[in-house]
């Protein structure tokens, strides 16, 4: 159970949560999380054409989450996409509200779950993993989500995580 299922389950049981489909230049056959799977010709196009909010490139992909969001965010709807520690500081200037729920694993959780995917080689995994250690840029509203235990237990920290702060 990754951020995935822990983003879908929060959605189930917060219908109005707007879960954010990331677009990402990966083949529709190769599976993994839901996403809208484009070329690299036609996430170019669009990022040149201003359809996203942010992007980056990460494990030979290029990742874009749809600039529909701030259309969203404008209407008072909490907004929750995975995104990348590359692109937080960009995020923080454009969002200044941003809050960053930090979904955190043991490396032996992460270890699993990626080679479960089946979509990367022992040495990919082994890079992703030495990554995952990497601090977050200073100045984030942050909460840690261990995402170890039951899903139950992650969504409702999450989900607690959400709720306005209290006077």
């Amino acid at each position: 159970m990754g951020k995935d299922t822990l983003m879908a389950a929060a959605q189930d049981r917060r219908p109005a949560l707007h879960v954010v489909r990331r677009v990402v230049t990966r083949a529709p056959e190769a599976g993994g999380e839901p996403c809208e799977p484009v070329t690299e010709a036609e996430f170019a196009r669009r990022l040149a054409d201003g359809a996203f909010a942010l992007h980056w490139r990460a494990h030979g992909l290029s990742y874009g989450i749809p600039a529909a969001i701030d259309v969203w965010l404008a209407e008072g709807r909490d907004v929750l996409f995975n995104g990348s520690r590359a692109v937080l500081a960009e995020a923080m200037a454009r969002y200044p509200d941003l809050r960053v729920l930090h979904v955190t694993a043991c490396v032996g959780t992460l270890a699993e779950r990626l080679a479960a995917r089946g979509r990367e080689s022992a040495a990919q995994i082994a890079a992703r993993l030495a990554r995952a250690e990497y601090a977050l840029p200073a100045g984030l509203s942050v909460t840690e989500i261990p995402n170890d235990g039951p899903l139950d237990a992650a969504v409702d920290a999450l989900l607690a995580a959400l709720q306005p702060e209290r006077v």
